[in-house]
């Protein structure tokens, strides 16, 4: 049960901290999601420093990498939503735009858990 309290508890203030970035006024030239993949780099950086985090510290309570892992970055990070925009980028005739989002999206967030780990274990 304190699992599942840690796992909401992170989910609500990451799906929160999303929903307030999905305020942000901006012009999205192109029709290209700049707040969503940028919320996806973002849940990749943090996941992959907390990755870090814990395998550094071998009495970090499970709860919190629960909180962290699951609840907050699984609440904030948007793939769901990115792959709806990348079907209506589809269904728009956007397929270069579509392209680009998916295979920036991609290399991005591997790119920079790579990169935060490589740099972070030395």
């Amino acid at each position: 049960m304190l699992k599942m309290i840690a796992v909401g508890l992170g989910g609500f203030i990451g799906a929160v901290c999303r929903y307030l970035i999905g305020l942000i006024p901006m012009h999205e030239r192109y029709s290209f999601p700049i707040k969503t993949f940028g919320i996806n780099v973002l849940g990749c950086i943090a996941i992959g420093a907390i990755t870090v985090w814990a395998s550094k510290n071998s009495s970090l309570n499970p709860y919190v990498l629960l909180f962290l892992k699951v609840g907050l970055c699984g609440g904030f990070t948007t793939f769901s939503t990115f792959a709806l925009e990348t079907v209506d980028m589809l269904k728009n005739g956007n397929v270069l735009m579509a392209f680009i989002y998916v295979l920036g999206s991609v290399l991005a967030g591997v790119g920079v858990i790579f990169a935060v780990e490589y740099f972070t274990m030395k």
